[in-house]
This record gives C-alpha cells, structure tokens and sequence, in this order.
C-alpha cells in the first residue's frame, strides 16, 4: 500500500501544505506559511488535537443536548476540523463553512474530502461580506477561527462586525471565536470589551500561563444573551492534557478593565506572534 506523502500548493493567501501524520493512519496536519492552521483525522473525526479546538469542542458539546443536531456557522475553514467534529457528533446538523481562501477549500476537498451527508456547505468568501449577505437568525451557534497568516484581520474584530455576528445568531445562539494575544492583551481586552456591548454574557477560556501573561496563546471567547453553563466545560478544560481555565462574569468584567469597543476606524489585526509561538513538534 502506497505511503501517504505531504502536499504543498500556493493557494489565493499563502502556501498550504497537507503532511501525513506519520503516527495515525490518515491523520493530517495543514499549515498555512508555515503556522500550524488545522489537524484533520479521516478515520475519527471526533479527535481534536489542537488544545484550543478542544476548548472549542467542550463548549459545543454543552450548547445543546448532546447529540442534538445544531446549525453552525464557521468564519474560517481550514481542514474543516470543527466542521467534521460536528457532523460526527451531531449528526443531522447544518453547517456553513466561510473561507475566503477559495484555493485552500479546493485542496482540503480534494485530499482531505469530507464524507457524503455531511450536511456541510461550503463558500469561498470573505467572512463580514458573507455575513453581512446572511439572513437573521441562520445559526445557534457561529464559530469564528480567522487569521491571515498568524493574524486576525482588522475587519473582523469591530462592533460592526459582531452586530452582524449577533444578528445572525438566533436568540438563543452562542458566539465562539478564537483569539491570540499576551500581556498586557490589549487586542484580547479590546474584543472582550467590543463583545460586551452586544451580548450580555460572557466568558474567557484559556491556559492560566497564557492569563498571567506568562507567555504568548490561545483563548477562546464565549458570547451569548442567555446565561452560559459552562461547568461541564470547565472541568473538561481544567482535565486535559494542556490545562485551561474557565472565567465568567465578575472575572471577565475585570479583565477587560477600561478597554473600550472597537470601532471600523479604529481596527487593528490581532498581534503577531513571536518566533516559535505556534511551532511544529
């Protein structure tokens, strides 16, 4: 039987490149310039490899009764790890996939394609212009995981941009999206701030070395007019392999501080990571 070899292509914003994991049969890591950007396991869809989508995955599975199917909305495609994670786990739910890298979903599907019934449609756009296009109330939950490059664009990191997220959430909905930043997190206060002044609930889900500033990292943010139940997730969080912690209410009200919303003039991408922050093995 042939050995799987890696894949590289320039695609629309950068050079994808699909490696075989030498360790699981039909398990793939893509980078994008390099940056590690997803990990896709063919044979068990369910895997999440990367700490934050595990962080992510901890918060979909408590958003509804489990196995119940939902409508997602995804800002950022990748290998369409979140994506396949949800038909898996929610069979009969809908998803809508937004890439604006048309080159990218061309490669993913191509080599990495995903299973008939899926429920999962694609669309080469970018993320606020396709929102902005999108009816009221198309999703319970919308998953935004954008970056050009290591960044996220300025674009989607403003007021505007979340009213938009909002309107397309149905009451109920939550918003997730995943963030980058370190001490004295400025673009992470900012967007917490921006979020607050849309959705009344919120929440902060990161490693605790990443909140003491002690090093550059994910966070994800969790956002929603109901209130969040977010213990099931916080003990996953607190369990696993790279440990996170889960704040709320008083504790995020104390982290955003005196940022303030951030405005289309005003809008800057999330910072650049340092050398290394983001390496393979």
């Amino acid at each position: 039987m042939r050995e799987p070899i890696p894949v590289t292509r320039v695609t629309d914003h950068g050079t994808a490149r699909l490696m075989p994991d030498v360790d699981r049969e039909r398990a793939w890591l893509l980078t994008v310039d390099g940056a590690p950007q997803s990990y896709v396991d063919l044979r068990d869809p369910a895997c999440l490899e990367f700490e934050y989508a595990r962080r992510l995955g901890f918060v979909l599975d408590a958003v509804a009764e489990e196995g119940a199917p939902l409508d997602v909305v995804h800002l950022g495609g990748g290998a369409l790890t979140l994506p396949r994670y949800v038909a898996a786990t929610r069979p009969g739910s809908r998803q809508d996939v937004v890439e604006a890298d048309r080159g990218l979903l061309e490669l993913v599907t191509e080599h990495l394609p995903l299973p008939d019934g899926s429920g999962v449609l694609l669309h080469a756009a970018d993320a606020r212009a396709w929102l902005e296009g999108a009816p009221d109330g198309l999703a319970d939950v919308l998953i935004a995981d954008v970056f050009g490059g290591s960044r996220v664009p300025a674009h989607l990191t403003t007021l505007a941009y979340v009213r938009e997220a909002e309107r397309v959430l149905r009451p109920g909905g939550v918003y997730l999206a995943n963030l980058a930043d370190a001490a004295p997190f400025g673009f992470l206060r900012s967007q917490l701030a921006t979020l607050a002044a849309v959705f009344e609930e919120l929440a902060l889900i990161a490693e605790p070395a990443v909140l003491r500033g002690r090093r550059f990292g994910n966070a994800v943010v969790v956002a929603a007019h109901r209130p969040l139940d977010l213990a099931a997730p916080a003990r996953r969080a607190a369990a696993d392999a790279f440990p996170a912690r889960v704040e709320q209410g008083a504790a995020v009200r104390r982290f955003i501080g005196s940022a303030r919303p951030v405005e289309d003039a005003d809008a800057v991408p999330s910072p650049e990571p340092p050398d290394g922050a983001f390496g393979i093995g």
